[in-house]
């Protein structure tokens, strides 16, 4: 899979615990909403959030390039969140934690795409933590996010 960033070259080799996103770039609600959601939790977390990684995956691979995720949607959100896009095959790999999205098309011969639209938390261990409903209040939410980073 291809990022548009890469781990700082001060960060231990310790694998973090990390929140993961499924959506697109040309999704009207769910996806800015969530992002922005998840860039307010990291400001609420403060120090801790250093200690989480909070990654964007495309479920759109096709439209959703490095330079579309990098230089025009992720600069609306936090820096610390990074995308990942891939092939269809690397791609999924979404099904392994119950992630599913479909492509539909619509008038005129665009489309759209049908997603998931809870944010996936795993521990240091890539072990499944915990699912952040997207109608989810933010208390509960950071309370997740916190259970994640510190490993309860």
């Amino acid at each position: 899979m291809a990022s548009t960033s890469k781990p700082s070259s001060d960060t231990t080799d310790e694998i973090q615990p990390t929140a993961y996103f499924f959506g697109f770039t040309h999704c009207p609600e769910v996806c800015p909403t969530t992002l922005f959601g998840m860039s307010q939790h990291l400001k609420e977390l403060g120090p801790e959030a250093d200690r989480l990684n909070v990654v964007f995956v495309t479920a759109d691979a096709e439209r959703d390039t490095l330079e579309l995720l990098k230089a025009t949607y992720l600069e609306s959100f936090d820096p610390r969140i990074v995308a990942l896009t891939g092939t269809p095959e690397e791609m999924a790999a979404a099904k392994a934690v119950r992630i599913s999205y479909r492509k539909v098309p619509s008038e005129g011969g665009g489309y759209t795409m049908e997603h998931t639209a809870s944010v996936v938390m795993t521990d240091a261990g890539g072990e499944l933590v915990s699912l952040i409903d997207y109608h989810e209040d933010a208390a509960t939410a950071l309370s997740k996010l916190r259970r994640a980073i510190r490993g309860s």
